[in-house]
């Protein structure tokens, strides 16, 4: 007979609890990097209306992808066979850097793998202290296993949900691919469990979730599936603590461990901004301070799935978010010592 590998434990992979998160420790040079950035950000948040951050965001819009170009950048998208796997058909990932599963997963052999998913890195080569990312769309029904399989394919931690299912004029922003009550849940050849549930004091959805396929031996594959339902579309948050509050749950998971899957509904708008926040502290962090050009960063974002960061508002944020959790890094810290 076979043993299985013994599961993991589940209370000791991801932390369910309902309070913000304590902040990090950080050693006297990363205080130093934090300090430094944070003086450099503040110094475009002026009086007149965010002028300096408006003229960022122009030019990034002056310089968005034709749509000529476009085109001939997707054209794994475009297929007849992989329409019906795009939410919005103005939408779909490039050719370059796009999620390809396992041919041999797919049904229909033309598909050439396709889920309109793509990964998402502002570093050639990043440290193991920088997340990469997955960027997808909400996932739709005929699309469900296979979000899943990429997720299981690429070892994926942690999944990053910025959207509710249905908005309050009744349309559909997101499939419920986790139906996460009343027990096991089978997608194709795919199964999810959900082992737990809370809701934080910031109205974030914390799932501890097993993922795994039908009669593997394996170990199951745990994910924390962090969804934030109360991000609008196309807008931003009230304040930066829930968004805060992902990153200090998901800082810690080294790169090594997978890419995080981030999704809204398009997967653009609200995906680019989370990720441009996450990547940008990180990078800090890490003493990468190239960091600093948030335009770059967006910019190198854009040219891997097009549209990432969609409004000036939503950019706007991204200054704000990191500025907060900058504050709060070096709060209490013996700012003396690390300027010695």
């Amino acid at each position: 007979m076979t043993n299985k590998t013994p599961k993991p434990s589940s209370s000791s992979l991801f932390d369910m609890s309902t309070g913000f998160p304590p902040k990090l420790s950080l050693k006297p040079d990363q205080i130093r990097y934090c300090i430094q950035a944070l003086n450099f950000f503040k110094s475009k948040q002026t009086n007149d209306q965010f002028s300096v951050i408006e003229q960022e965001f122009t030019i990034l819009q002056d310089h968005r992808m034709r749509e000529s170009e476009v085109n001939s950048s997707c054209s794994v998208a475009k297929l007849h066979v992989n329409c019906r796997k795009n939410r919005y058909s103005d939408v779909v990932p490039f050719d370059g850097n796009r999620v390809v599963l396992d041919p041999c997963k797919d049904h229909r052999p033309a598909a050439m793998g396709y889920i309109n998913a793509s990964f998402i890195t502002a570093e050639a080569d990043p440290s193991e202290g920088v997340s990469r990312f997955i960027a997808t769309q909400g996932p739709l029904p005929e699309t469900f296993e296979d979000f899943w399989e990429m997720v299981l394919q690429n070892h994926c931690p942690a999944v990053v949900m910025l959207t509710k299912l249905v908005d309050h004029h009744r349309i559909q922003k997101c499939g419920d691919y986790f139906q996460a009550e009343n027990g096991p849940r089978l997608f194709g050849n795919i199964c999810t469990v959900t082992k737990k549930i809370a809701t934080t004091d910031s109205s974030l959805v914390l799932r501890h979730l097993e993922v795994n396929r039908e009669e593997s031996e394996d170990s199951p594959l745990p994910v924390l599936h962090i969804q934030y339902p109360e991000w609008p579309d196309h807008g931003v948050p009230y304040d930066t603590l829930a968004v805060r509050e992902i990153f200090r749950r998901l800082c810690h998971l080294p790169s090594s461990k997978g890419p995080i899957v981030v999704h809204c509904s398009a997967g653009i708008g609200r995906t680019g901004t989370y990720c441009a926040i996450h990547n940008t502290i990180q990078r800090i962090l890490v003493g990468d301070m190239t960091a600093l050009d948030l335009v770059n960063t967006v910019s190198t974002f854009r040219s891997q799935r097009m549209g990432m960061v969609q409004t000036l508002d939503q950019y706007v944020f991204c200054y704000e978010a990191i500025i907060d959790e900058l504050k709060d890094l070096i709060s209490n810290s013996d700012i003396q010592e690390c300027k010695k």
